[in-house]
């Protein structure tokens, strides 16, 4: 096939790289310039232009960021992902054309950490990099991090491990690290906006990528999603985490929306 994008390429390492990021794009003009932006950011870039080649290069060394085209030929961004995930967790920021919440969702529960809709600014992306990279590594096993518990819910930290009732919970990175932010201040509401630069680490972003987030993991901890009682809305605010389940008091709405409205003339129970 003629213009037929290279598999792989890979660019010259910088003496002191902040870090090795694989980019995994099948639009040659797109991935000139994303590999360009990252390498003059500091990274050591290696290029994949479509699936087989992204997990070849994965394969013989993993890379400490994936930015992920979702349209790829004969094998999506979707299944790609999968397949890196099944190998351990590994930050990855998806590209597509599509932003429509469905593709949103379901990158978002393969694993991905952002989604990145097309076009996009070059320097954004390399925000987003580093933004990434930071919490992941923040967030990497330390020997001194303490277990957390409560609710039925434990979570290892060192061992990036969680556990609901004593059943293992497959948790996204980020997922996990909203878990943990959440046991770690039990009680205690929280809006978007907060969790979005407190979890994520930025003070910019699509705030529906929290609620995404949000009901993924209501989804996995909660007995009854459509009855949450243990992350629940708090009308006007955003979330919150509650430990103690036992209150039978209605529980709220689990709906997409962080901050709900009450119906008109209706009280909030």
């Amino acid at each position: 096939m003629e213009n037929t994008p290279p598999a792989r390429h890979q660019e010259p390492v910088p003496q002191v790289a902040r870090g090795r990021v694989l980019v995994v794009d099948d639009d040659p003009t797109v991935a000139e310039v994303v590999v360009g932006y990252l390498h003059r950011a500091g990274y050591a870039v290696e290029q994949a232009g479509d699936g087989p080649a992204a997990l070849e290069l994965f394969a013989a060394r993993r890379p400490d960021l994936v930015v992920l085209d979702l349209m790829l030929p004969a094998m999506d961004g979707f299944e790609v992902c999968r397949r890196m995930r099944e190998h351990g967790p590994v930050p990855v920021i998806m590209l597509t054309a599509r932003g429509d919440e469905e593709d949103r969702v379901l990158g978002l529960e393969t694993g991905a950490d952002d989604y990145v809709t097309k076009p996009f600014s070059p320097r954004e992306l390399v925000l987003r990099v580093d933004s990434v990279l930071r919490r992941a590594r923040a967030a990497a096993p330390a020997g001194g991090a303490v277990p957390l518990s409560g609710g039925g819910l434990s979570l290892d930290p060192a061992a990036r491990r969680a556990h609901r009732d004593g059943h293992g919970l497959a948790l996204t990175l980020r997922e996990f690290d909203l878990l943990a932010f959440l046991l770690r201040h039990p009680g205690k509401a929280f809006g978007r906006e907060e969790l979005m630069r407190e979890v994520w680490g930025w003070d910019f972003g699509d705030l529906s990528t929290v609620t995404v987030h949000i009901r993924r993991l209501r989804g996995k901890v909660e007995k009854d999603p459509a009855r949450p009682r243990l992350i629940r809305t708090v009308w006007g605010v955003g979330y919150r985490l509650d430990l103690d389940t036992e209150d039978p008091g209605a529980a709220d709405d689990a709906g997409p929306a962080a901050v709900p409205v009450p119906p008109p003339g209706g009280r909030s129970r």
